[in-house]
């Protein structure tokens, strides 16, 4: 996906759970809106430059996405999360 494109924020909820994965170390299942599906830990959420990214350990390397590319996410705990935007 394209990084330049206007960030659109992801529902409160949304980012909550993320949160939360984070908060938790959870290893979570990732699908993004480019098809890609990923299995990683989510480690922490921050903001730069007003986009929000998701930070994921992957392969034991750190990887960022952007939250308003992130279709769905699930954890036994959370179920699986369709992402919107708000």
């Amino acid at each position: 996906m394209l990084t330049n494109e206007a960030y659109k924020p992801i529902n409160c909820d949304d980012y909550d759970n993320l949160e939360l994965a984070c908060i938790k170390h959870w290893s979570i299942e990732l699908k993004l809106k480019d098809g890609e599906t990923l299995s990683a830990k989510a480690k922490d959420i921050h903001s730069r430059k007003n986009v929000e990214y998701l930070a994921i350990e992957l392969s034991g390397e750190i990887r960022e996405l952007r939250l308003d590319h992130i279709a769905s996410f699930s954890h036994p705990e959370l179920g699986t999360v369709i992402v919107s935007e708000e």
